[in-house]
């Protein structure tokens, strides 16, 4: 661990410093992100899916707010205090002003395109959000990206579909997420073939993730969808279904 308590260069090395002091110290942050997908699929730690990562992301429970907010400044970040006083109920910032890089908590839920809440699952041991969560943190991005979808390969390459497994990707709890919000469900189906596309350029086992995916999908499909869902199910691409999160940038980091 890092004696000095600064943050470290390296992203992944800054993970496992920042997962260490978190147990040191018992508060409950879980890592999202690529960098979550990274200490939790050996896949990603070598060609062709590994790649360099920039800011971390976690979430915490409402319950640790206060405690993240002293835990992170003990470990050498800065409070970004105006954003964490005027949206600190739902989101909190940090940086990291020598390396230029940022950590973003998110409070009990998600909020990007889409909105996933986790408040019930954020009692497990562990750094990492659970494989599920990290898929669906990823495959809700609407604008997703070339290495989001690097990432999601490698998570679908090291965890098998299979429900009440902490290791595994539940599609059943993701397909009853998707059977709640069409908007979701939406984005999910076009991340999925944006996916295959891009693990069909890959030297990668394609006929192992298209197969989970494949899986995952069937469930999605066979999960009921309710009246609501339905009628906006009609509606479709003629109203906009995501949203587009600004991105935060401290004061102290030049853009």
């Amino acid at each position: 661990m890092n004696s000095n308590g600064r943050p470290l260069e390296d992203t992944i090395e800054e993970a496992e410093r920042v997962a260490e002091a978190a147990r040191a110290k018992k508060v409950a942050v879980k890592l999202l992100g690529g960098a979550g997908i990274h200490l939790h699929s050996p896949s990603s730690h070598h060609a062709p899916l590994r790649r360099k990562y920039g800011d971390l992301d976690y979430v915490i429970a409402r319950k640790d707010r206060k405690a993240a907010l002293a835990f992170f400044p003990s470990i050498g970040y800065e409070a970004n205090e105006r954003f964490n006083l005027m949206q600190g109920d739902r989101r909190l910032y940090f940086f990291d002003g020598n390396n230029g890089k940022q950590v973003d908590v998110f409070i009990d839920v998600i909020r990007m395109s889409h909105v996933i809440d986790l408040r019930s699952r954020l009692a497990h041991t562990g750094p990492c959000a659970s494989p599920s969560d990290l898929l669906l943190s990823k495959l809700q991005i609407y604008e997703v990206n070339r290495k989001d979808l690097i990432d999601l390969t490698a998570l679908l390459l090291d965890h098998p579909i299979a429900a009440k497994d902490d290791e595994a990707i539940d599609a059943t709890y993701v397909a009853r997420l998707a059977a709640e919000d069409w908007g979701l469900y939406r984005t999910l189906q076009v991340n999925l073939e944006k996916l295959r596309h891009t693990v069909a350029e890959l030297d990668v086992d394609r006929d192992l993730v298209n197969s989970r995916l494949d899986e995952l999908w069937t469930v999605v499909e066979a999960q009921p969808k309710p009246l609501k869902w339905r009628m906006r199910a009609q509606v479709g691409d003629r109203m906009r279904w995501y949203e587009l999160p600004e991105e935060v940038r401290s004061p102290y980091i030049p853009e």
